[in-house]
């Protein structure tokens, strides 16, 4: 049996206590398996415990099967997840609509214990499959953290989740000072570990698993930060700079210290419907120019909220 922490979580919905323990029982010892007996509660659950796989009872009091699945597909946190659908009965016309929602299977009721293994098992490793890959292209070949696709992305999904609940949406744009007389000076190889380095060092700083931190190209690094107003984000910057101080990476060609700095610029706002994310974006670059014709090795923030 493998470990709890690295076991795939599957997510059984539906209103019948029998079935959902026959199904549960088949499962338990090598998934870790979640249950919910309403259309709400099962869209909260996909979304808060990063389930892997969802088996669906198409016949739901209230929200049904196919409203669920929609409703999945069409939240940027849960549209990947495989849906199999489960029914006592399926017509051709069923079968079809299941699929243009996008399920990836059909279980027939009364549960046969293998073909729920094994199409449990299969699906599973498609999704690990997918999971590889999509981790593979959205990140940065040298540090290791999101690239800038996976930057752009999230900035889409957290900007239209924003215009809806009317929260802040918090940005941090980051540069290395002074990286091109480093790179001169002690070579690429050189630049290139003292950007793994404090790529690795930000990201270990960001703690929360709703934010992320990107490679933005070059020596610039982003942060998006869900639901953080301008405190907040401000400290999280001058976090990200003292980490960044602490390695205490050499650099003898600095003209504002000996070590390797960064500058940092902090925009937040509440997304409106009628601004594009990359407003954010320009905001956060522009700050970023101020800290670094203010002397460097600083950050400056700005609420546009």
């Amino acid at each position: 049996m493998s470990d709890e922490n690295d076991r795939q979580k599957i997510l059984i919905v539906d209103d019948e206590p029998a079935d959902v323990r026959v199904i549960y029982e088949l499962l338990r010892n090598d998934y870790e398996v979640f249950f919910a007996v309403t259309g709400e509660k099962a869209l909260a659950m996909a979304e808060s415990e990063q389930i892997d796989l969802i088996l669906l009872d198409i016949m739901m009091p209230g929200m049904d099967g196919y409203e669920i699945c929609r409703r999945l597909k069409g939240a940027h946190r849960t549209k990947d997840i495989p849906v199999i659908f489960i029914t006592a009965k399926i017509t051709e016309k069923d079968e079809v609509r299941g699929f243009d929602l996008g399920a990836v299977d059909y279980i027939t009721k009364p549960i046969s214990p293998t073909i729920v293994r094994a199409r449990v098992k299969s699906h599973i490793q498609l999704k690990l499959y997918r999971d590889i890959l999509e981790n593979l292209s959205a990140t940065d070949g040298l540090t290791g953290i999101p690239n800038r696709r996976r930057f752009d992305e999230f900035l889409e999904a957290e900007w239209r989740r924003s215009v809806r609940s009317g929260s802040y949406l918090s940005m941090l744009m980051i540069d290395i000072d002074f990286f091109k007389p480093y790179n001169d000076h002690y070579g690429h190889l050189a630049g290139d570990e003292c950007l793994k380095q404090i790529g690795r060092a930000l990201t270990k700083t960001v703690k929360r698993s709703a934010d992320l931190m990107a490679r933005y190209g070059g020596e610039e690094f982003a942060c998006i930060l869900p639901e953080t107003n301008s405190v907040g984000a401000t400290v999280v910057g001058g976090k990200l700079r003292d980490r960044v101080a602490t390695l205490g990476i050499i650099h003898e060609y600095s003209s504002i210290a000996g070590h390797v700095t960064i500058s940092l610029g902090v925009a937040t706002m509440i997304p409106l419907i009628n601004l594009l994310p990359m407003s954010l974006v320009r905001a956060a670059d522009e700050l970023l120019y101020q800290a670094k014709r203010n002397g460097r090795n600083r950050l400056v923030t700005r609420d546009f909220s």
